[in-house]
């Protein structure tokens, strides 16, 4: 097996979600296997932190702000990427936002603002991506599901359906595009240490028994996350598209899990 078959030398990759948590690991993963990465995120100054961090360690990157509720924007901002570079070779999609409570006491300004940015932006960023890639005649288009889209729990009900959505979609846009060269997969982590789950991690009890529940009996860093998604931008991954890889010790194949004694 040739060593550059997981490199993504001359591949222009985009990472949303780039200034923080797995965004930011994926970001300087990508960069480390070679790729160019064009770090954007809501929060302008935290995406240009990231591509700082990158080119420090010498590899290639840029920064850009971008809000995913706004379509013309992610246009925009992909095709920035594709007439700079030449080419989108590879989009990365992570940002999700989290309102936990029960379903009976959500109000509709919560739903459209999880609804908003978790499934609105995410298909505008497959839109646009799918858009250039299908022109250009390939590309690799990885979306971030959770393990919610399988498993749920009190209070994660529009959470969990806006992850269910999302591999969904990729499925559906992974048969629309693969006759033009384009895959599209999902990544589903287990439980990670990022901002979006730092108020679990605040409360010791909560943070234990997320980590009880998969096979290692810990939660994962964000850069646990980069292998899988390294492996689907790559050319290792050139007969794989439409698929979801769940990187989550095991959390869905042994949820409820008990090891009966002398086991």
């Amino acid at each position: 097996m040739p060593s550059s078959l997981f490199s993504l030398e001359g591949k222009n990759v985009a990472v949303v979600g780039a200034g923080s948590g797995i965004g930011r690991a994926v970001a300087v993963g990508c960069a480390a296997h070679g790729g160019r990465v064009v770090c954007l995120d809501i929060k302008g100054d935290l995406a240009r932190e990231t591509a700082e961090a990158i080119a420090a360690d010498g590899g290639q990157a840029d920064a850009a702000v971008l809000d995913l509720g706004d379509g013309d924007a992610v246009a925009t901002a992909f095709g920035g990427v594709r007439d700079r570079h030449g080419s989108l070779d590879v989009l990365v999609c992570t940002p999700a936002m989290n309102v936990r409570k029960p379903l009976l006491d959500y109000t509709d300004d919560e739903f459209d603002r999880v609804i908003g940015l978790n499934l609105k932006g995410g298909l505008h960023a497959m839109q646009s991506a799918g858009r250039i890639m299908s022109e250009q005649g390939s590309g690799s288009i990885i979306m971030f599901s959770s393990i919610r889209s399988l498993m749920v729990e009190p209070g994660q009900g529009v959470y969990a359906a806006t992850k269910a959505g999302i591999l969904q979609m990729a499925r559906a846009l992974a048969a629309e595009l693969g006759p033009k060269g384009v895959r599209v997969n999902a990544v589903a982590p287990g439980v990670v240490e990022t901002p979006l789950t730092g108020p679990i991690k605040a409360n010791p009890e909560w943070y234990q028994a997320y980590a009880a529940r998969n096979i290692f009996n810990r939660w994962a860093q964000p850069e646990e996350m980069v292998g899988a998604t390294v492996f689907l931008a790559s050319d290792a991954a050139s007969y794989v598209t439409g698929t979801v890889i769940f990187v989550d010790a095991g959390w869905t194949a042994t949820d409820g899990r008990f090891t009966p004694p002398g086991m």
